[in-house]
């Protein structure tokens, strides 16, 4: 009986490791963002610490780079991935020979001009002073068409070109009479020195009137084309990954901040509010194709500023993905 047995009991053993080991193995991706503080390090500790990858069959692994790092290595395509894919940078890497497509929105648009300067109460009093910026950056490139639609030329003011981390910096010493910056640095800022300010930007109604939409789709996921084309259920996954992990965000605003910021309180406390607010903040999930129209009218700006040489393809704006 036992020599009959035998052989039925470790084909069976083999099938049930075989069905577990079938269970258990996770599609593994390299994913490159950006380092903290930067929105796209925002969600990347919250899919890990609550395994929202592995809960959509996936293992992800967030490298976090410089932003030229990250342009390196993404546009060479060591990346096959990118979680800081600034949406008028992939249009300007197609012009550039670059196939690479915007997956899915993460957030939109937002940015500001802070000041301490008593004589500086509007974009116009910066007229012959000079503004601290992260000139090589998106955010810079959307605030440009901002202050033209504004009636105000930015050839008026002397741009001082410095990296992000060193923005709140400019602020703090009061080296600059003004300095264009974006969260989640803003709120940092706004709970360190009480008598910043920020200047009107007119952001929501100069959108709305030239869009006809309150989404500015500005920084969200991007893929290699044909990595994409190749691996559409993967793609499917990554994005529920995300999505899973902006709802968690929403509704645990403090869980949330104490992760995003490695528990550092003080820093946890203006996280928090900046997830209840969102207004500032702009986390929104959408696929790209559901926000198509939204993001021809952001290569419009793109276009308009002469930071494109061309209108970016539709190739650019992933029409994958559906309903969950």
């Amino acid at each position: 009986m036992r020599s009959i047995l035998a052989p039925i009991l470790a084909a069976s053993t083999i099938l049930f490791c075989s069905g577990a080991g079938a269970q258990e193995k996770l599609t593994e991706l390299s994913i490159v963002v950006f380092g903290p503080p930067s929105l796209g390090a925002f969600l990347p500790p919250i899919i890990k610490a609550q395994k929202f990858d592995a809960a959509h069959g996936l293992d992800i692994t967030f490298a976090e780079r410089t932003p030229d790092a990250y342009a390196a290595q993404f546009n060479s395509g060591e990346f096959k991935i990118g979680g800081s894919a600034a949406l008028l940078t992939v249009g300007l890497a197609e012009t550039r020979g670059v196939k690479a497509t915007y997956l899915f929105n993460l957030f939109d648009f937002w940015g500001a001009v802070v000041t301490t300067r008593d004589d500086v109460q509007s974009l116009g009093d910066l007229a012959g002073k000079d503004l601290a910026a992260a000139t090589g950056t998106t955010n810079y490139q959307m605030f440009r068409w901002l202050a033209k639609a504004q009636g105000f030329d930015l050839s008026q003011v002397k741009a001082v070109n410095t990296a992000t981390p060193g923005l709140v910096g400019y602020v703090m010493a009061d080296r600059a009479a003004g300095v264009q910056l974006w969260e989640p640095g803003f709120t940092s800022l706004m709970a360190q020195n009480d008598k910043v300010r920020s200047l009107d930007l007119n952001i929501a109604a100069t959108w709305e009137k030239f869009a006809g939409s309150p989404n500015i789709p500005y920084l969200g996921v991007a893929a290699d084309s044909a990595w994409a084309e190749s691996n559409k259920e993967t793609v499917s996954a990554l994005y529920n990954a995300y999505h899973d992990a902006a709802e968690w965000v929403k509704a645990n605003p403090d869980k949330a901040a104490a992760l995003i910021s490695g528990g550092k309180t003080d820093v946890s406390e203006n996280y928090a509010e900046l997830i209840r607010a969102n207004d500032r903040l702009g986390l929104n999930v959408q696929w790209a194709k559901d926000v198509k129209d939204e993001i021809k009218k952001v290569y419009e700006v793109g276009l308009e500023i002469e930071y494109f040489p061309s209108m970016p393809t539709d190739a650019t704006i992933y029409e994958g993905g559906g309903a969950r």
